[in-house]
């Protein structure tokens, strides 16, 4: 069994709830996935530079991400990033269950972290939180959808096919012989024909008798085919699209009059 700690980092807790929710859609049992929200919960709230800062939870992230990658500098980088945004952690157990997490989150819109690090590094902010850098940028995300289809199966039929017997009769009129034979006493003299018959001899006489005859004759009374046809219809699918807006405000200028004191 390999077991590895999949990982995926995202800038709002809402995202990273649909993140654990798709995990679950794709098998990902519910007792391997963690989350833990660090900046916004999500983009009606202050942005994840805004968050006030919890030093025993930065410690934490900190420890949590060295005991899992043994470079130091790697995992600075990765709590850097986890201490604005929130955190999916998937324990798997095979190399391919830890390529699917890999996959979905990053589906799910999972910060690359060395990206994200290089721009952290590029910004300074004050301590209220200010973008003071020369150049920064925030990028914009839209989300588009995408249909397809693929083909399932929906049902279908079966032939099967059993012999079954039920009885039949029919009604014949068989013919029998039955040969008797009858002994009358009489008292008269001998004719030249009885003379001619007094002799050893023996005369034989059989029966017949009808019995029934069965045939049996197949024949196909009917024939069962199997057969398909195509047919189209239109739907139409409907789903929502984010995307990230930007609105800008011009700072008014500051009084440089306001707070001196003049003597």
């Amino acid at each position: 069994m390999n077991k590895q700690t999949v990982i995926g980092i995202f800038d709002y807790g809402v995202d990273a709830q649909m993140a654990a929710q798709q995990l679950e859609k794709a098998g990902i049992p519910n007792s391997k996935i963690d989350v833990v929200v660090n900046g916004a919960a999500d983009k009606n709230s202050a942005t994840p530079a805004q968050q006030p800062q919890n030093r025993d939870n930065d410690q934490r992230t900190g420890q949590f991400f060295n005991s899992l990658i043994d470079n130091r500098d790697e995992s600075a980088r990765y709590s850097e990033v986890a201490r604005h945004g929130s955190v999916v952690t998937v324990h798997t157990t095979s190399k391919d269950e830890a390529k699917k997490v890999a996959e979905t989150l990053d589906k799910c819109g999972a910060i690359d972290v060395n990206e994200r690090a290089a721009q952290q590094r590029n910004m300074s902010t004050s301590s209220k939180g200010k973008w003071t850098g020369s150049n920064s940028s925030i990028p914009v995300v839209e989300e588009n959808m995408e249909v397809g289809k693929r083909e399932v199966e929906t049902g279908g039929v079966r032939l099967r096919s059993r012999i079954v017997e039920r009885p039949v009769e029919e009604h014949l009129r068989l013919r029998e012989e039955h040969v008797h034979v009858e002994r009358n006493k009489v008292n008269r003299p001998a004719s030249e024909k009885d003379l001619a018959n007094f002799k050893e001899g023996e005369r034989t006489m059989t029966e017949h008798a009808e019995i029934p005859m069965v045939n049996k004759e197949a024949r196909v009374v009917e024939e069962v085919k199997l057969g398909k046809e195509a047919t189209e219809r239109d739907e139409t699918i409907r789903g929502t699209v984010r995307k990230q807006d930007v609105e800008v405000d011009k700072l008014p200028p500051q009084d440089k009059r306001k707070g001196t004191d003049k003597k």
